[in-house]
């Protein structure tokens, strides 16, 4: 991977995905999982977790890049507009660093719904065992 080099990829947040979030995390706060009170805030509908957004980075580390002999060093996230059940999102990352001295790269990423910025961040991984950069 070298600078510039550019990874897009769509998600789609369907009910599976939400109700096994809830069952395994047990996050039943109103917001994410009753229309009404969601509604009654100023909200179009239940707002997905944030943290759903957290599992697509981290298949996106896992799955999606040309090697697998990473790990996830850092991360972080800012959510722009919320996310609601049934959204599809695309997703893309792009290099902005690579590090040759501490063996690591870094992606700024973005998650856009209808060409709408919905959250955005940094991710920082590094390789792992003798590989290098």
């Amino acid at each position: 991977m070298k600078e510039g080099d550019v990874f897009v990829r769509k998600f789609t947040v369907d009910e599976a995905l939400w109700s096994g979030f809830v069952a395994l995390f047990a996050d039943r706060n109103p917001l994410h999982v009753d229309d009404a009170f969601a509604r009654e805030k100023g909200f179009e509908g239940r707002v997905m977790h944030g943290n759903i957004l957290g599992g697509f980075l981290s298949f996106f580390i896992g799955e999606c890049l040309p090697r697998k002999d990473v790990i996830i060093h850092s991360q972080s996230i800012s959510y722009v507009h919320p996310v609601y059940l049934g959204d599809t999102l695309e997703f893309s990352a792009e290099v902005s660093g690579v590090f040759e001295s501490v063996n690591a790269i870094e992606f700024r990423y973005k998650f856009e719904k209808n060409s709408v910025k919905v959250a955005k961040g940094k991710i920082q991984i590094g390789l792992i065992g003798s590989a290098r950069v």
